[in-house]
């Protein structure tokens, strides 16, 4: 394209940036050149595959779409111009309650609030300038999309990961929708913030649970590569734990109970049980009992069932419970156990069931105190557990360990605090004098030798409830037939279509508006013919968003979800960018998800994400926007006053991209100085673009090269903010040689104007496109490629090397950057200011770091 003056001649008087102008401008052209694309089969470069988190369209677009999508785009921007073909694809996850909300409210389908805004964010998002190629869009809520969201829940169930059943389930009373465990934040919805209950459901699961071993082991592969916070939430929330299934034989009961423990080297201590009031074993043992037993029952799971999971768990809340006068034998001692039910007991921990020893377990003790139940130590935590096992003193009398004197044991029962220290086994017959770790396999070896137990790994994680009782969502694809039970819908008949809203009732009222669409829900059944319905309940939205990367791939292709070929050429992603809020739900599932894939042999990766990088929040004045607070910040007000270079320039300087960013303390306005300032120089330059860089100034040379130089591996680190502040220093270097140094018509001065417009690509594409033409060079600068430094520009003529005496600086000296030690502590001892500031006293250290330290020790003399 045509530059705006020809080479050699006079700057332009008078040029304004004007960022409005130069965004309509560019905007165009960039439709029309695609620089983007990326479909082209004869395209040799190497690939990259740069994907941020797409968005929900709730809206436009706002401050913390403005941070992500800067960000991610200055790493999608960076790697071609180091010569790779990126990826760098946008869709909308478009599915959910926000939408079906909104419609409710104001009377509309869901999917023309859905597509409207759509529309919106589309076209913020193009003013934007995401380097995005937007031949790639996906919408989640497109049948095109949400067929092969059916077509993996047909494989997943086809292979037992898929599977329906009751129990008790996270039950939003405001949503009327049941919620996974990672939907519950503190007890809440994480969606409308309110309370959250427990209901009995049948439900739709993805068993994730079996894929615990591989989610938890396979972090290794991402270490160094994901932030080590994310890590350690999924480490924790898949929660893997190690320990023994004990049996417990129930006094009335042909069958055992399991108990899964952590420590089996405690079971001396036993002195009760704790079964899960809203498990199906409490209801199972309450049955036949007294009636003032079962009402007292009654009345606590009621008052149960409308408490939060954080609060049954509390250690600081009184213990409650219920005596269902059944008991346990525990299976080492024989020792007859009471059962109580209690709620610091979760039905979907292990196995609903726990056995209780208050010497050793806070709560334990904390119920045991409460209800004056017997409390036994059998861990003695002042004895050591190294060396050699020490000699217990015994009453010759009972036969029974003593302790010596000189080290009474706290009784646990009286202090109120259990001990849950190392020590060794006492009261524990022939595991007396055990260290825990062996007394954990002693113990256990015990109950497999009587076939009362076995070794066994317990997780905090759950299966993945996938169902909602919502409309605006991925319909199942399961049929349910009174005679043929659950068939699944032929692939040859996906999509199952959403049907149309009009006419059905969105509200919230418990079960699936999908349910009252008669003409839609009642069908035959595919195997025998006869009267079958839909299942009416719609997929949870992380099955969406849990694949999604891999659509971008082949988003067009209508006989496959994704194209294995295309797979092997791009994923997994290299660069994954978004809110850490994702941590864990979303996440977790792609992993699952890609695990699975892996498995069916679709895929020959089993992580989906190889690198992340984790975005700070926008504030303002130290606080999350909101309506509420009358602090939100408008994104499109923000544009149309500073312009999308500043807005973009602003969020990459603002400081570590994992860091939270507030408005306030920032300053887009004088970001959009610093871009006319940049944009002037491309003005000023009067050189021709042929002209020999190493004729021009050899200081403006040495300052554009080392920021070639430094500028990838600062990138790469993600130090945004850092590159910013030395691209400022170029350019200030650089006006300072065009008015008082070499002048515009100096090789060197093209070459930084050069360098520093490629390097605006990454934060301010319109400026940089726009300086790119003022110099002289056709569309697109975001596809040139960055310059190599002149490694001999790199090398310092000097250095400043700092002398001091007793830790104080006394000279600074200019020398050779290959100066000797010898010769450098020469030069500092021949100092002038150092000579008088050692004065009369005696030298006792020299530490010398040639180039670029002495430290003189001194002490008085004599």
């Amino acid at each position: 394209m045509a530059h705006e003056h020809d080479s050699g001649s006079t700057p332009v008087e008078g040029a304004q940036y004007d960022f409005a102008a130069i965004q309509s401008k560019w905007l165009p052209i960039w439709d029309e050149l695609k620089p983007f694309a990326t479909a082209d089969p004869d395209d040799k470069r190497p690939r990259k595959y740069v994907l941020d988190m797409f968005p929900y369209p709730s809206g436009d677009l706002h401050m913390g779409h403005a941070e992500a999508y800067a960000l991610g785009d200055v790493i999608a921007r960076y790697w071609r111009q180091q010569g790779f073909n990126v990826l760098h694809p946008i869709g909308w996850d478009a599915f959910g309650l926000p939408a079906e909300g909104a419609a409710i409210k104001r009377n509309l389908d869901p999917r023309d609030w859905t597509y409207d805004n759509i529309a919106q964010q589309k076209a913020s998002m193009r003013r934007y300038a995401p380097s995005f190629d937007w031949d790639r869009v996906i919408r989640t809520c497109d049948p095109d999309y949400y067929r092969w969201n059916q077509w993996l829940f047909l494989k997943l169930y086809e292979k037992g990961l898929a599977y329906r059943k009751a129990s008790q389930v996270n039950w939003c009373p405001f949503d009327q929708t049941v919620l996974a465990n990672e939907q519950v934040v503190n007890g809440r919805c994480e969606r409308c913030d309110n309370l959250v209950t427990k209901k009995k459901l049948t439900q739709w699961y993805f068993r994730i649970t079996d894929y615990a071993d591989r989610l938890l082991d396979d972090l290794k592969q991402l270490e160094g590569a994901w932030p080590s916070k994310v890590l350690s939430m999924q480490r924790n929330w898949i929660g893997r734990s190690t320990g023994a299934d004990v049996q417990f034989a129930i006094e009335g009961r042909d069958e055992a109970v399991t108990v899964y423990t952590t420590r089996p080297d405690t079971l001396y201590g036993v002195t009760f049980m704790v079964v899960a009031p809203d498990s199906d074993l409490a209801a199972e043992l309450v049955e036949g009992a007294r009636p003032e037993v079962r009402e007292r029952f009654d009345e606590y799971l009621a008052a149960v069932r409308g408490t939060t999971e954080m609060d049954r768990l509390s250690t600081e809340r009184e213990k409650t419970g219920v005596f269902l006068e059944r008991h346990a034998i525990n299976p080492l001692t024989g020792e007859r156990i009471p059962i109580w039910a209690a709620d610091y007991v979760l039905s979907d921990y292990g196995h609903g069931a726990i056995m209780a020893v208050p010497a050793h377990d806070q709560r334990d003790l904390d119920f045991a105190r409460a209800f004056d139940l017997p409390v036994r130590v059998v861990v003695d935590t002042n004895q050591p557990v190294t060396g050699v096992i020490p000699v217990i003193p015994v009453d010759p009398e009972t036969g029974e360990p003593t302790m010596p004197e000189d080290a009474p044991l706290e009784n646990p029962a009286e202090t109120g605090v259990a001990l849950t220290g190392e020590g060794r086994l006492i009261n524990s017959g022939p595991f007396d004098g055990l260290s825990k770790s062996n007394a954990i396999r002693r113990v256990t070896e015990a109950l497999q030798g009587s076939g009362l137990g076995e070794t066994a790994k317990n997780f905090r994680l759950r299966d993945w409830l996938i169902s909602r009782q919502r409309y605006w969502g991925t319909p199942i694809p399961i049929i349910h037939c009174e005679k043929c039970g659950e068939v699944p819908v032929p692939e040859s008949e996906l999509p199952v279509l959403l049907p149309p809203a009009e006419g059905l009732d969105l509200k919230p009222k418990g079960t699936s508006p999908l349910g009252a669409a008669e003409d839609w829900v009642n069908v035959s059944c595919p195997t025998c013919g006869g009267p079958a319905k839909r299942d009416a309940d719609t997929m949870d939205t992380f099955v969406d968003s849990s694949w999604y990367f891999l659509r971008f791939l082949s988003p067009k292709d209508d006989t496959q979800a994704f194209d294995p070929r295309e797979a092997e050429k791009w994923a997994p992603v290299d660069q994954y960018v978004g809110g850490v809020t994702h941590a864990i739900l979303h996440l977790l599932y792609s992993r699952f998800i890609t695990k699975v894939l892996f498995d069916m042999g679709s895929i020959s990766f089993t992580e989906p994400f190889t690198a992340l990088l984790n975005q700070g929040m926008v504030l303002m004045e130290g606080s999350a926007m909101s309506k509420s607070r009358g602090n939100i910040v408008k994104l499109s007000e923000q544009l149309d006053e500073h312009g999308v270079d500043a807005v973009r320039l602003t969020m990459a300087f603002a400081g570590p991209p994992e860091d939270d960013i507030d408005w306030a303390d920032v300053s887009p306005s004088g970001s959009a100085k610093f871009l006319a300032r940049a944009w002037r120089v491309a003005h000023d330059v009067t050189s021709a673009p042929d002209v020999v860089w190493k004729n021009g100034d050899p200081a403006l040379r040495r300052v554009t090269h080392r920021f070639l130089a430094d500028a990838p591996g600062l990138i790469e680190a993600f130090k945004f903010n850092v590159v910013v502040a030395r691209l400022m220093e170029l350019v200030n270097a650089t006006r300072k040689a065009i008015d008082t140094g070499a002048g515009p018509a100096d090789a060197a001065v093209r070459e930084a104007a050069e360098v520093t417009a490629m390097a605006l690509n990454l934060f301010a594409p319109y400026t940089a496109e726009d300086m790119w033409e003022i110099l002289g060079y056709e569309a697109s600068v975001a596809l040139a490629q960055w310059r190599k430094a002149d490694p001999t520009l790199l090398i310092e003529e000097s250095v400043t090397a700092v002398v001091q005496v007793d830790g104080k600086v006394r000279d600074r000296v200019e020398v050779s950057p290959k100066i000797s030690g010898d010769e450098l502590e020469a030069m500092a001892r021949a100092s002038e200011a150092v000579v008088r500031s050692v004065g009369d006293r005696e030298i006792v250290n020299v530490i010398v770091r040639a180039p670029r330290l002495v430290n003189i020790a001194t002490r008085p003399k004599g």
